[in-house]
């Protein structure tokens, strides 16, 4: 290969607390919600997968923030702890100093709860990114393999990606409902998996035909899907494991698992 497959770039980590513009129901179980803050200005986010870590403050206190210390995070003495959560940003716009978020709305979740009843003047925490793991262009194809936690990066994906750029997207949503539409000027070719028909993800990429030549596979939503997927590319169909990643967004089982990931 004649150039590096990705690039790690670290980013100064910044914290603000940032203001709600909007917030939008795209479909029943997803909002979108705007957030600005004068930094969003030279907000540094340059792959797709970025995650920026969220705050919400305790019910009833304020919120604070914390500073970067040697060994983690040192929040303000006698502040509450505010829950921490990460995320994807989904966009953003530097010329109006905006940043849009999209959360997955489910029962019993701090952040789903947050965004639900979040309202034009609310206050959310938004740390960082840290760094962005930028996957160079050029491939002769994407495939891009996720559930609803992984949609802002595939959306993201999708839309940044150049005009010609091929995409094969397998998307496991819980109903017909779910489905979104993306902008982006790549030709795209997307295969919903609806959960309430009995469909499986991991059953629909195994049997999918996929074009030949060099391509960039991303995957990423349940942990044990994303390793088993993984292993299906590497193992059953001979994909080279440097031109995958998968990753790990939630465990089943785990309390909480729809409002952060780690990545």
């Amino acid at each position: 290969m004649d150039r590096p497959v990705a690039q790690r770039v670290r980013h100064e980590l910044k914290f603000r607390i940032a203001t709600v513009v909007a917030n939008e129901r795209i479909t029943p179980r997803m909002a979108r919600i705007t957030l600005s803050h004068p930094s969003f200005a030279e907000f540094p986010s340059l792959a797709y997968d970025d995650h920026v870590k969220l705050f919400i403050a305790p019910e009833g206190s304020g919120l604070a923030l914390p500073e970067p210390g040697p060994n983690g995070l040192v929040w303000p003495e006698g502040a509450p702890r505010p829950e921490g959560r990460d995320y994807t940003p989904r966009s953003f716009d530097k010329a109006r100093a905006e940043l849009v978020i999209d959360f997955v709305l489910h029962e019993g979740g701090v952040a789903a709860a947050w965004a639900e009843a979040a309202k034009p003047g609310d206050t959310l925490g938004v740390g960082g990114p840290r760094g962005s793991f930028v996957v160079r262009d050029g491939f002769d194809h994407y495939v891009l393999i996720g559930d609803e936690t992984a949609l802002p990066a595939i959306g993201r994906r999708i839309e940044e990606l150049p005009a010609g750029a091929k995409v094969f997207a397998f998307i496991e949503i819980a109903d017909a409902a779910e489905r979104q539409v993306f902008g982006g000027n790549a030709t795209v070719d997307v295969t919903w998996v609806e959960r309430n028909t009995g469909a499986s993800l991991l059953d629909t990429v195994r049997a999918a035909t996929l074009p030949e030549g060099e391509g960039y596979v991303f995957i990423a939503g349940e942990s044990a899907m994303s390793t088993a997927l993984r292993e299906h590319f590497v193992t059953e169909r001979g994909h080279d494991p440097d031109l995958i990643k998968a990753a790990g967004y939630w465990r089943r089982g785990e309390a909480d698992f729809y409002d952060g990931h780690e990545h």
